[in-house]
């Protein structure tokens, strides 16, 4: 049994990135049981530009999941290049942990994006409210909580409580086709846990 420990910069995410991960894992395996640990909440700021907190951080990630285990930060791209941002991370997370299994996902621009990749497919979930019209690149709006918020019909979105919610919900075809940070996410569950699957989700381009 292998163990993934995931390093994340918000509440919300904290309850949100199990669900995907747990749905990744009913999708394309393997069969073997998956252990997703909590999170480790961290202050983006401080831990990228920290070293001694990145490390800290790090160090604990793998301690947690254990040698064969699975170090998995995800953080918002927010106004970074996503490619340069994550190939920052690895590389430093690297040298921290040289022996281990490291992976760097980053949602551009916000973890919500993958929702809007797959915004169709939560039409009606929680007061979310989608038409055709409202087709966008999944990953342009700067502000993608609050595209989601001017969709709800509540007009209130919250992270901690609809980004569960949501995770539990949205399509992983449509935000896979649709976002190529989420396509990255998939590329890596099955990297990582060394799975050939010729299904639907496409892989990272």
């Amino acid at each position: 049994m292998r163990s993934v420990c995931a390093i994340v910069e918000g509440d919300g995410e904290v309850a949100a990135i199990p669900i995907v991960l747990r749905r990744l894992h009913e999708r394309f395996g393997p069969a073997d049981h998956v252990r997703v640990l909590p999170p480790i909440r961290v202050h983006k700021d401080r831990f990228l530009n920290r070293e001694e907190e990145f490390r800290r951080h790090l160090l604990l990630a793998a301690a947690k999941c254990g040698e064969d285990g699975w170090v998995l930060v995800v953080l918002d791209a927010d106004d970074s290049c996503p490619m340069a941002l994550a190939a920052d991370i690895r590389r430093r997370a690297e040298q921290v942990l040289p022996h281990r299994t490291v992976a760097v996902v980053i949602p551009n621009r916000e973890f919500e994006a993958w929702f809007i990749a797959a915004a169709e497919s939560l039409n009606g979930v929680r007061g979310f409210a989608w038409a055709p019209e409202d087709r966008v690149d999944a990953e342009t709006p700067r502000n993608a909580k609050g595209w989601m918020k001017e969709r709800m019909a509540s007009r209130s979105y919250g992270a901690t409580t609809d980004q569960p919610a949501f995770s539990a919900k949205f399509d992983l075809d449509q935000a896979a086709i649709n976002s190529r940070s989420f396509r990255k996410m998939c590329a890596e569950w099955k990297k990582n846990f060394q799975i050939e699957e010729p299904g639907a989700v496409a892989t990272a381009a």
